[in-house]
């Protein structure tokens, strides 16, 4: 048990190696065969030129997702800019499901954006909105019409105006920094959260997308510390001896989870935040870590070790009864639940790596997402659509992201460095 916990410690410490601070970039690396086709029209621009092509961050946001397939604007018979101006018929027989349109001007000083969602075949207006943005604030109106036009057509909630957090890491040996880094889900308008010259890990947004906790080692040894985004302001909330690690937050805000060895084998604790009181929650002799929340907080699941092989657990905290979930292979690990409760992602050994997989909760079934043979820490779109995990690419670490049911993945390599243990935000408004 004392070589498994060594060789985790090694493994999360070797991910994060040598970026300097830069936006994360898109490389879509398959699409789904079943997307639906949409167009989204450049936007009109009245007497100006704007800084961002809100027209393409739309369409970049939607074919992402792996549920559209954007047409190519050289293929575009025209360029409506409102449904008034728009010929069905020269749409349709471009098989085109879906047409996004719109125009944007000058009002006071921000830019007004006018829109719509066209139903092609029923020749309908679905959705149409005003927008007021600043300058600064022209990709977020872009996300949020993205989250409009994905919710409008698949009834599910959008979740491109989410954020992801990340570290990364420049450097060799002793010279290496790390950084902490928070980013639109597109990987663009990163901002430093944090700056240290020892190992950031494990970051996981709070419930309500204010605060991150994390692991650093900037003291010498691990502990985990709690920060507010926007300000800077954190504190440390634990510095035991031996492994402080893998926080995360109960649905409520009020409550971290983590895994301690402060008495022997590491073991997995419930923290309240306000009065700093521990609970024990596991209580044998194996390795309990990486401890994740059920979505009502009525439970934890966990990897443990106790049936000879890393394995996902389920504690009831009412009643106190453990069970184990996954039996296929002899390694799962890093369990996160959907947001409905209803299945598991995780990361699953199989004949060809370490890759992203699914498990349905009634069934057991579990099937593999994606290509990815060396991922690592998966965290789950606050819709349940997408999964955002670190993998390799080149011998360089990056992020990639798969869809919930594997036929759409990208990737998103940093400029340069590597780039590790992705956290999706949860929704911000």
């Amino acid at each position: 048990m004392r070589a498994l916990m060594s060789t985790w410690v090694v493994v999360l410490l070797s991910l994060i190696a040598p970026l300097a601070q830069a936006d994360l970039t898109i490389d879509i690396t398959r699409g789904n065969e079943r997307a639906t086709p949409i167009a989204v029209v450049p936007f009109a621009e009245d007497g100006q030129t704007l800084p961002v092509d809100l027209a393409r961050v739309v369409a970049d946001d939607l074919e992402r997702s792996g549920y559209f397939a954007p047409l190519e604007r050289r293929a575009m018979f025209a360029r409506p800019a409102s449904g008034d101006e728009v010929a069905f018929g020269d749409w349709q027989a471009l098989d085109t499901r879906y047409l996004v349109v719109g125009r944007v001007s000058r009002e006071g000083e921000g830019i007004r954006i006018r829109y719509e969602l066209l139903d092609v075949s029923g020749e309908s207006r679905m959705l149409g909105e005003r927008i007021t943005a600043g300058q600064d604030q022209l990709r977020a109106a872009a996300h949020r019409i993205s989250d409009q036009v994905f919710e409008a057509i698949t009834g599910i909630r959008g979740a491109f105006s989410t954020r992801i957090a990340y570290v990364t890491s420049q450097g060799v040996g002793e010279s290496t920094a790390y950084q902490l880094y928070v980013a639109d889900a597109d990987g663009r308008n990163s901002q430093q959260v944090l700056g240290s010259d020892q190992p950031i890990m494990s970051p996981a947004w709070s419930p309500d997308g204010n605060k991150l906790a994390y692991v650093s080692f900037e003291t010498g040894r691990p502990a985990i510390y709690v920060q507010e985004v926007a300000s800077g302001r954190r504190a440390r909330v634990t510095s035991f001896e031996g492994l402080n690690s893998a926080p995360a937050w109960s649905p409520d805000g009020r409550r971290l989870a983590m895994a301690l060895s402060r008495d022997g084998q590491p073991e997995i604790y419930v923290m309240d935040l306000a009065s700093r009181n521990l609970e024990r929650i596991t209580d044998a002799p194996s390795i309990e870590t990486e401890p994740a929340w059920s979505p009502d907080g009525d439970s934890l699941i966990y990897t443990s070790d106790r049936s000879g092989g890393p394995q996902i657990y389920r504690h009831d905290l009412r009643s106190g009864e453990v069970q184990r979930l996954t039996f296929t292979g002899d390694y799962n690990a890093r369990g996160r639940f959907a947001p409905d409760g209803e299945s598991l992602f995780l990361i699953h050994r199989g004949g060809n790596g370490y890759r992203v997989a699914r498990q349905d909760l009634d069934n057991g079934r579990l099937v593999e997402l994606g290509d990815a043979g060396q991922a690592e820490s998966p965290s789950v779109a606050p819709n349940g659509t997408m999964v955002i995990f670190a993998t390799q690419q080149g011998g360089t670490g990056v992020l990639g992201a798969v869809s919930a049911d594997g036929r759409a993945s990208f990737r998103l390599p940093a400029a340069q460095g590597d780039v590790r243990e992705p956290a999706w935000s949860p929704f911000l408004n």
